[in-house]
């Protein structure tokens, strides 16, 4: 018999995979200049409540996607504190495509919201 809490982890990780990149994008869309992936993890972790919590490294495949889908623009500076730092930034298409996803999230939400409470949608 499997528990609950294993399920909850399973819905979690399958809810994250699907709004992550959503995330992202709104997260650079809010930034004034671009953002390198630990700056972005950290701005998550603090807004976040613990969501996203661990799960900096799972950050980077979908910041690299986003890039490739040309919703992202990224770059490569020299870091006096380290390797390379490579900073996003949101593209005009991918304000564009944050907008549609933010009503289609926003349409989901009100519909399993009163699926949930038991009222039609």
């Amino acid at each position: 018999m499997i528990s609950s809490e294993v399920h909850l982890k399973k819905f979690q990780k399958e809810l994250a995979a699907g709004t992550v990149a959503m995330v992202l994008l709104a997260v650079l869309a809010r930034a004034r200049e671009p953002m390198y992936g630990y700056q972005i993890a950290k701005r998550l972790e603090r807004s976040g409540g613990g969501v996203l919590a661990g799960k900096q490294s799972a950050l980077y495949p979908v910041l690299r996607s986003l890039s490739a889908a040309g919703l992202a623009a990224s770059h490569v500076e020299p870091s006096v504190a380290g390797p390379p730092r490579r900073y996003y930034a949101i593209t005009p298409l991918g304000r564009e495509v944050l907008r549609a996803w933010s009503a289609a999230w926003s349409d989901t939400r009100e519909f399993v919201d009163a699926i949930l409470q038991g009222t039609p949608p």
